[in-house]
């Protein structure tokens, strides 16, 4: 029933298969879809297979393939359940089916919408005929969207998305030039299609000086292949806008000449076009960031910018063709830090006015303190926090860095020192309302995981309202200490995982994982289940209380155990858990 596919370095259900195709999550019960490592899925589909041929020819016919199906669907939970409610000649009618979307899915719909569903579903004419539904129609019904972990409604876009940037969580990369580690991994334009795929908003480009003239792409002073910057803004305009229409953030880490700069200015405004934004929306100067509905198939650029963002809506003149800007002026990322501890002293850029002029909304300016940047850091003015620094103020000065991000945007990114291009947690930076939290997108694990659930939502736009507490400036949240507020609102999950047996060559643990506030911070795992991957049954209930659920996510990990080295990984679902559908079945 799942397709088992070789995703991001690990043996991974697809996403669809788990949390998609596969039902609700339920407050009361959660029934998980069995994982299976490719080899133990093939080994009991043979055995299925050979059990079903009666005729021993090596292949199924009529009844055989009957009974192959019977084999492979066979769900002894969902035979209980359809059980209790088919109680119209053995089947659902419409009313029956009402039943149990009220009582066991507590959905508020009515008859037609029961109707609507046997209607699009069942796969019985005769049944259809007769406004009932059968097992296989159920089972349909149950593999479809209205059948979703996630609410349908959350898989478009929802949210009001008229508010100003920086009220936003942005989905965002770090080196996204790079396909694996950041010392001699290779750079290409795929890896901006794979991260722009996914609805990544903000990329990377670290450019250098090339030597045929024409800047590149790749990590300074490693052994990282390059690209040329044109190639690499061809694929991004060519791809930006496939999943998600709201507008794409390009951040320069800019380490050219200053005619290099003029060459990376003209690829942008030629290659961009008018989606390029090169001045301020609107005739008169902002007070606020425009909003993702507002930039709609935009381009912004980060980067630095020679004078005030007014200058460019009034007539005083313009600053120099060309100005040093030196690093105590600006942030660094950390390559250039990198850069300047190896030389011993500082580097002073000198800034073309070109490169300068098309920096609207997202200019780079060194953090000098909260205090500093409420009375003199503009609302276009953002800064870059190095990890380590990034994780000291959400837990030491959360209330400080929440306040800061309520009008300013924060842009993370990891340490110079994750030469593997492994992941920071990410969650603890969007508790204290860090928009721009930069990953590394080629890597897999559980901090991607957390990156793509809470992204999921919204439509896939890359785009995630932050809730109210983290958008107010006189807000009191405080993550680590939870004084009283409108953001605690007490949520008790339930879980139950089950599943019927069958037989496998694997020893599948479920874990469940609870990530957002410290508080809220939590673990379960069932029992492992011994040679049995392909229809494991569980039957293990667990309950989680939940203080910020708006702030929480809800994962759900398949391992494969193993008593002497760490589990190996089979698959995983992550949901936010305020799009959880309420229910009993799946």
């Amino acid at each position: 029933m799942y397709s088992v596919v070789e995703a991001d370095n690990r043996s991974k259900i697809k996403h669809d298969d788990l949390g998609e195709c596969s039902a609700k999550l339920m407050t009361s019960l959660l029934f998980l879809q069995c994982f299976c490592a490719v080899g133990a899925a093939h080994v009991c589909v043979s055995l299925s297979l050979q059990k079903c041929d009666q005729s021993k020819c090596g292949s199924l016919e009529g009844e055989e393939i009957q009974h192959f199906y019977e084999i492979l669907t066979q769900r002894e939970e969902i035979d209980v359940i359809y059980g209790a409610y088919a109680k119209t000649e053995g089947m659902l009618s419409a009313a029956n089916l009402l039943d149990f979307l009220q009582k066991e899915q507590k959905e508020q719909v009515d008859l037609s919408y029961a109707a609507q569903l046997i209607e699009k579903y069942e796969v019985d004419e005769t049944a259809k005929a007769k406004q009932q539904m059968t097992k296989d129609g159920f089972l349909m019904y149950l593999h479809q969207p209205e059948g979703l972990i996630m609410n349908p409604a959350h898989k478009r876009v929802y949210q009001d998305m008229q508010q100003p940037l920086n009220h936003y969580f942005i989905s965002s990369s770090h080196n996204t030039y790079l396909m694996e580690d950041q010392l001699k991994g290779p750079s290409s334009t795929e890896a901006y299609i794979r991260a722009l795929m996914k609805s990544c908003r903000c990329v990377e480009l670290d450019i250098w000086d090339g030597s045929d003239g024409e800047p590149v792409i790749y990590h300074g002073y490693t052994l990282t292949s390059k690209i040329l910057f044109k190639d690499a803004i061809k694929a991004i305009k060519e791809y930006a806008f496939k999943t998600s229409e709201y507008p794409v953030i390009l951040s320069l880490e800019n380490h050219c000449s200053v005619e290099q700069q003029k060459l990376m200015a003209h690829h942008m405004t030629s290659i961009l076009g008018s989606a390029l934004v090169t001045k301020p929306l609107g005739d008169h100067m902002p007070t606020e960031l425009p909003s993702p509905e507002d930039l709609k198939r935009r381009f912004l650029i980060k980067g630095k910018r020679l004078n005030k963002l007014e200058a460019s809506l009034s007539d005083q003149a313009s600053a120099e063709e060309e100005e040093s800007v030196t690093e105590e002026e600006d942030c660094r990322d950390d390559e250039e830090e990198s850069e300047k501890n190896l030389s011993g002293k500082s580097k002073t850029l000198k800034l073309a006015k070109e490169l300068s002029d098309i920096v609207i909304y997202c200019k780079s300016v060194k953090f000098q303190g909260f205090e500093h940047a409420q009375t003199h850091q503009a609302f276009y003015e953002m800064c870059s926090f190095k990890e380590g620094d990034a994780f000291k103020f959400a837990e030491k000065s959360a209330f400080e860095y929440i306040h800061h991000n309520v009008d300013k945007l924060s842009r993370i990114y990891p340490s110079a020192f994750r030469t593997d291009s492994s992941n920071y947690d990410p969650v603890p930076l969007w508790n204290a309302g860090c928009q721009i939290v930069a990953l590394n997108f080629q890597t897999p694990g559980p901090e991607m995981d957390l990156n793509q659930g809470l992204f999921g939502q919204n439509g896939l736009c890359g785009y995630v309202l932050k809730p109210s507490y983290l958008r107010d400036k006189a807000s009191e949240f405080d993550p680590i200490t939870l004084t009283r507020g409108p953001w605690l609102k007490h949520k008790e999950l339930h879980v139950m995982v089950s599943k019927s047996n069958l037989n496998g060559h694997m020893d599948p643990l479920v874990r469940v994982e609870i990530h957002g506030v410290p508080a809220d911070e939590t673990e379960k795992e069932t029992r492992h289940i011994q040679n049995n991957g392909f229809n494991p049954m569980w039957n293990e209930n667990f309950q989680f209380d939940l203080y910020v659920p708006e702030l929480a996510l809800v994962r759900f990990v398949v391992e494969d155990y193993d008593a002497v080295s760490n589990n190996d990984f089979i698959g995983q679902c992550t949901v936010p858990f305020t799009s959880l559908q309420n229910g009993q079945c799946a």
